[in-house]
């Protein structure tokens, strides 16, 4: 486990700013940066979590410290602990073995932990639904896509070789420029191919083992 701001056992946490001596306990995941869960901890689960390196709460219910998963299985691993500006919440990043809500969702919102890649993702989607419209006047992904997989692949290799000339220009505003190009292209292509920066994501997973 590691924490970017204060070691776990320097960090000055204010279990007395509430009468009954817990912090709310922030989960997200690590990886996708999803929010899981809210919890509660008091000292003795905050010191129980960063013994075990599974997340441990004070469940109100249960009048008792309670280890997430410890019946189900679904633990979730210690990655990283963040004290917030006042001292008296916990942001704690997690790898989940399974889903996080007991209803057996990914999170206790009902939704699923994927990956968002931003903009990006948001991008994908437009590109989807242009496609799915199929207004060839008016949209150019469109019409590339009614042109078939080769005009789209033909038009990746057109704007890579144009990125490639501008590299070796010093005009950092043209670079910008074709390599946006060629990632908005690029994106295109994926889903031509029926794939997602998902599954490039999977993909270079898969090469860190």
């Amino acid at each position: 486990m590691k924490t970017n701001n204060q070691k776990p056992n320097k960090m000055n946490i204010n279990f007395n700013k509430n009468n009954d001596g817990l912090v709310p306990a922030i989960i997200q995941d690590a990886t996708t940066k999803n929010v899981l869960m809210l919890g509660y901890m008091n000292e003795d689960a905050f010191n129980k979590t960063k013994e075990t390196n599974l997340v441990t709460f004070f469940s109100r219910t249960k009048n008792r410290l309670w280890t997430k998963g410890e019946e189900s299985g679904n633990v979730l691993n210690l990655v990283d602990m963040k004290l917030d500006c006042d001292n008296d919440t916990l942001l704690i990043q997690v790898n989940p073995k399974g889903p996080t809500c007991h209803k057996g969702s990914d999170t206790c919102w009902n939704e699923e932990n994927d990956s968002n890649f931003g903009f990006f993702s948001i991008l994908e989607n437009v590109i989807s639904e242009r496609v799915a419209n199929k207004d060839t006047k008016k949209s150019y992904v469109a019409n590339l896509f009614d042109k078939g997989i080769n005009k789209v692949a033909q038009k990746v290799g057109e704007e890579a070789v144009e990125t490639v000339i501008e590299a070796m220009d010093n005009n950092d505003e043209l670079f910008l420029y074709e390599s946006a190009d060629l990632l908005f292209h690029y994106l295109m292509l994926l889903q031509a191919k029926g794939f997602t920066l998902k599954n490039i994501e999977a993909e270079l997973k898969k090469r860190q083992k």
